[in-house]
């Protein structure tokens, strides 16, 4: 018999809606992988890690050039001091550093609240783990941080508070009274923030953004997760790091080991070439972004959607109720993934209630020729089956 938490779960939003783009031969702004971005250094020091080995088992917390790098790419752009022997640990992916820290730091009937629209890895890994997500609503237009709903949400049983900033799906950047509000409700209910950072790289338009990990009243309290596979545009590469004080790290280094153990050395040695690259990489990452979201913006807007402003990740939000009165978010991507051969994911993918129809999220990480491609087609789409907004 299939474990009842994973036996529940049927195929992704972003498997499902990949596989009708496949289907369609429809151009996929669906799924959050990137195109064309990957730094050329990055690939030559894997090609040359592979050559030269070794090729077997690498230490268990990472690769030590991969722990350093980390740790002086934290200190570098966000002031963060770490001891890269005793909290920096490797891990096969950001997403395996989520399941390492709820394994780790969860028991039986511990709660965890988490922000909505949420990755929807964060609510199945959290029941795996044998506690309750507890969801709190960010809602259009603003997705402000309800401080009223989040107090009511704390309970004696809860433990932790999942921050993904910047937010996927809606590339909200949590501002410095919202970190305020997170830094004192941690305070004083004794709370440890899980901060999924993953994005921290791709923050656009001269931005500021500052890890949770930064603020001094939270520097034991917050476990910190970034990616290699954002940074650098190499998602299939699944190498991520966990960043915490001693105490925090020692319990999710223990669910490591008996996860994945280690990851593929030869990337490792790749990513620590990556976070030592000079600040001219980011910015050019950041710039060349923010480009590409400008060119899809625009094609969205001249196609008639109300697009959000999209300050970080990957992804833009746009307002499909003028076009889908029903309120049906899903039907919509998939009709418009038909019809104008471009796909986008619903948002109501990332609601536990699926009730938040309202928006479409589009990836924009894609080269310049598949975004005008996408522009032409949804031009083409608005003219030939004259879609008008509602009065």
């Amino acid at each position: 018999m299939a474990n009842r938490i994973f036996g529940a779960q049927g195929t992704s939003i972003f498997e499902s809606m990949s596989r009708l783009a496949r289907e369609t031969g429809s151009l996929n702004l669906g799924q959050g992988f990137p195109e064309g971005l990957e730094p050329a250094e990055l690939i030559e020091a894997a090609v040359k890690a592979l050559r030269d080995g070794p090729h077997q088992y690498p230490p268990m917390f990472g690769l030590p050039e991969l722990r350093r790098a980390v740790a002086e790419n934290s200190r570098r752009f966000q002031g963060i001091e770490l001891d890269w022997e005793r909290e920096v640990l490797v891990t096969s992916g950001a997403t395996e550093a989520l399941a390492d820290t709820f394994l780790a730091l969860l028991n039986d009937g511990d709660e965890v609240i988490l922000f909505e629209p949420a990755y929807d890895a964060y609510a199945t890994l959290i029941r795996r783990a044998g506690a309750i997500p507890v969801p709190v609503r960010l809602s259009p237009p603003d997705w402000a941080l309800p401080r009223e709903a989040l107090e009511r949400a704390i309970t004696p049983r809860t433990r932790l508070i999942v921050v993904n900033n910047p937010m996927n799906p809606i590339g909200k950047v949590f501002d410095e009274a919202e970190r305020a509000i997170l830094a004192e409700l941690a305070e004083r209910h004794d709370l440890v923030i899980v901060a999924d950072e993953v994005y921290e790289h791709l923050v656009f338009d001269d931005r500021a953004f500052v890890s949770l990990l930064a603020i001094p009243e939270l520097r034991d309290r917050v476990v910190r997760i970034g990616s290699a596979g954002k940074t650098f545009s190499v998602t299939g590469w699944k190498v991520g790091y966990v960043s915490a004080s001693p105490e925090l790290l020692a319990p999710i280094s223990r669910a490591h080991q008996y996860v994945t153990f280690t990851t593929p050395p030869a990337l490792q040695a790749a990513v620590a070439a990556g976070l030592n690259l000079p600040d001219s990489y980011f910015e050019d990452l950041r710039r060349g972004l923010a480009a590409r979201r400008d060119a899809l913006f625009g094609g969205l807007l001249s196609a008639g959607f109300d697009v959000a402003d999209a300050p970080a990740t990957y992804f833009a939000i746009a307002d499909i109720s003028a076009f889908d009165p029903v309120g049906d978010d899903l039907s919509f991507c998939r009709r418009l993934t038909v019809e104008a051969k471009v796909t986008p994911v619903p948002v109501s993918a990332f609601y536990a209630e699926r009730d938040v129809t309202s928006h479409v999220r589009f990836c924009f990480a894609k080269s310049f020729e598949t975004l005008g491609e996408a522009v032409h087609r949804l031009a083409r789409w608005r003219d030939t089956h004259g879609w008008k907004k509602a009065s």
